[in-house]
């Protein structure tokens, strides 16, 4: 009998069946029952032994917790955690498919809105969006959908069975999509399905934007990323790498000389900020851009293996400075180089903290040291300009600020001295400069980033549309794929409209 592997555990197929086969009598179980089912949690790792690899943390849920967890949902008349999906999944359709035991038919429900289920399972905040709006989530822990989007994502790529998008008639309209992150990609998908001919353009030498360089092995692998992208190439999408928009080539040239009908810009927002202290052009001070991207993208992990190695942490003090998802994966992966001290440099309160609950959970069970109310006033350096300590300052909150938060002000008499080896500043991204540089005739904010219409994502320039990070600043893979999404559709409307003028002629 064939098998194959879910979350870790080899799964024979008459296993499926015969537990299918009691699921589905227990679909006729009251909601009270169903109530009463607890919330099934994911295996994962132990910390002691997750935390010298690069494994993935989280096992998966094996078919039979995944018909258990969907068995929680009491498939509400109203169910308002679409309303809480930026991509707007059908979420109770594709859970009722799961709790019948028709996997493949969840997959094929899911794929109707969401292109990427297997890595937003992974990394999505669902306890701030679809799982904070469960109605079962206000007297009991809310339905796992994030890890019932993630299985569903996982049980197509390991058993086997593809799942591929109707397409519609070729068009002959062309379209550029500048970013392969989650808002191109998105973009990309929906665009293909309407019949338009797509053509992504990365500067990088891989695919797949922050889902490759940003996000560690460990919370995401990279196999699974570039598996998501066999199904776009499988559309007829066509990647082009080590194209960077604004020096290779402009968006001008694109629309004029390519003859590009179109294009949507996802170039995200990858431009480090630095907190501007004395002492921070002192060897050992990167910004986690840097960092993630050579141990993520160029497996720095693995040197001399690999060709680009990441400054030595094996048996040093390492310090990340933020409080962000960002910050929980540079500290977490500076624990498995070999770090002895792992520090969380912070300068509010956990509660204030901007990082997924779940995140800051796993970096403490994997001894990650929080040093919060905490702010760096100085990196110190010795004669060959090598960082050995930073020096901060203890902090109290105070009245709330323009984020809502509660304001840090300094503690009189609180500085003291950190040994540390290396610093890692994880305090936020501005945007890609190149295309302000170049395409004088898009609006750009104050911040930088693109002014857009919302509802259309359509930039001031016609026929060009912008979304994610480069229009929100740093946000969510999903609000990304979100902005992805509308823009496809606002331009499928656009060029419907250029075709039947055409026509008319």
């Amino acid at each position: 009998m064939p098998s194959f592997a879910l979350g870790g555990q080899a799964c024979h197929e008459n296993t499926f069946h015969c537990k299918t086969a009691i699921i589905m009598d227990a679909r006729h179980i009251t909601t009270k029952e169903r109530l009463a089912i607890p919330r099934q949690e994911m295996p994962a790792q132990d910390p002691n032994v997750r935390k010298g690899n690069f494994e993935e943390v989280h096992l998966g849920l094996t078919p039979e917790l995944a018909q258990m967890e969907a068995l929680r949902c009491i498939q509400c008349k109203d169910p308002v955690c679409i309303e809480g999906c930026p991509v707007n999944i059908k979420i109770d359709q594709f859970i009722k498919l799961i709790a019948e035991g028709n996997f493949i038919g969840a997959v094929r429900k899911i794929k109707e809105d969401n292109v990427l289920p297997a890595i937003c399972g992974r990394v999505c905040p669902q306890e701030d969006q679809c799982e904070k709006v469960c109605v079962i989530g206000k007297k009991r822990q809310p339905v796992a959908i994030g890890n019932l989007e993630r299985f569903v994502g996982d049980y197509e790529r390991l058993s086997g069975q593809r799942i591929d998008p109707e397409m519609a008639p070729p068009t002959g309209k062309k379209v550029a999509v500048i970013g392969s992150g989650p808002a191109g990609l998105s973009c990309a998908n929906d665009l293909a399905r309407f019949g338009h001919k797509v053509v992504v353009f990365e500067a990088l030498h891989e695919l797949g934007g922050v889902l490759m360089y940003g996000i560690p092995e460990f919370r995401l692998p990279k196999a699974i990323v570039r598996d998501e992208l066999d199904g776009l190439r499988r559309m007829g999408i066509e990647f082009r790498t080590n194209v960077v928009v604004g020096r290779t080539i402009t968006i001008d040239e694109l629309m004029e000389e390519e003859d590009f009908d179109a294009v949507f810009i996802g170039v995200g927002a990858g431009l480090p900020w630095f907190m501007g202290i004395p002492g921070e052009n002192l060897v050992g001070v990167l910004s986690a851009n840097e960092f993630l991207t050579r141990v993520n993208l160029m497996k720095a992990y693995d040197f001399p293996s690999s060709d680009t190695p990441v400054f030595e942490c094996k048996g040093k003090n390492v310090a990340v400075f933020g409080g962000g998802n960002t910050a929980m994966d540079a500290v977490r992966t500076a624990k498995r180089l070999g770090a002895e001290h792992a520090y969380i440099v912070y300068r509010r309160s956990e509660a204030e903290m901007p990082a997924r609950e779940e995140e800051i959970h796993h970096a403490q069970k994997e001894g990650i040291e929080f040093m919060l109310l905490t702010i760096p006033l100085e990196f110190i350096g010795d004669e060959k300009a090598l960082l050995t300590g930073v020096k901060c300052q203890k902090m109290e909150l105070g009245e709330p600020d323009d984020s809502g938060r509660r304001k840090p002000v300094p503690v009189e008499g609180s500085e003291f001295v950190l040994p540390i080896d290396m610093a890692v500043i994880s305090i936020g991204n501005g945007s890609n400069p190149l295309i302000k540089q170049t395409t004088p005739d898009i609006e750009f904010s104050k911040k930088d980033t693109i002014v857009v219409d919302i509802n259309t994502m359509q930039t001031s320039k016609e026929f060009v549309y912008a979304g994610g990070d480069i229009v929100t600043g740093g946000a969510t893979v999903i609000l990304a794929m979100g902005a992805g999404r509308t823009a496809a559709a606002a331009i499928n409307e656009k060029l419907a409209g250029t075709a039947q003028q055409f026509n008319e002629w």
